[in-house]
């Protein structure tokens, strides 16, 4: 029923079977948790954090992300972040159903990206706030499908905790293409 009430919220904007493509969500999860706990990812998240870049560094990088949007030298370091290859993969084993997906710090901060985001600071949103909660770790967040300009796709993104042990130390987005899943 929950699945059938996102495919009509939406308007008729999915396929025709766009309550079945929604299900298969559930099918990708534990490939979406794996990547979450892959190592690469791990060292990647835990080098950015140890860093410690002030907050207000980060909402100005942010601002200068959002005002350009050309592929700027910055940009193209996040692209290329050492966790690019753990994001290749997925996108290796899932095709075409990854319209993107990104890691963030423990401040919400991009990490890597397979491919531009429209902004940097991710820490005001509920994709980083919800599976971080503060460093205690929430739950699994599956936002309502929706067309995100930045992939050109109705996607459904699901985000995770990123987890060091029992400690969260950043966080996971996966934007997956209903058409493709």
């Amino acid at each position: 029923m929950f699945w059938m009430g996102l495919a009509l919220a939406v308007g008729g904007q999915l396929p025709p079977d766009g309550a079945a493509q929604l299900q298969k969500v559930d099918r990708v999860m534990p490939s979406l948790r794996r990547l979450a706990a892959d190592p690469e990812v791990l060292r990647a998240i835990q080098a950015q954090n140890a860093r410690r870049v002030p907050l207000a560094t980060i909402q100005r990088l942010d601002a200068e992300w959002r005002a350009t949007p050309a592929l700027t030298p910055f940009k193209q370091t996040v692209l290329d972040a050492p966790c690019k290859g753990a994001l290749q993969r997925l996108q290796r084993l899932l095709g075409l159903a990854v319209a993107e997906a990104f890691t963030m710090d423990a401040q919400g901060a991009l990490v890597c990206a397979s491919r531009r985001t429209s902004d940097y600071w991710q820490g005001d949103e509920d994709k980083w706030r919800i599976p971080h909660a503060g460093g205690r770790g929430g739950p699994e967040l599956r936002e309502p499908p929706f067309f995100d300009e930045s992939t050109q796709a109705y996607v459904i993104q699901v985000s995770l905790p990123v987890r060091d042990g029992a400690q969260v130390i950043g966080a996971l987005t996966v934007g997956l293409s209903l058409l493709d899943l």
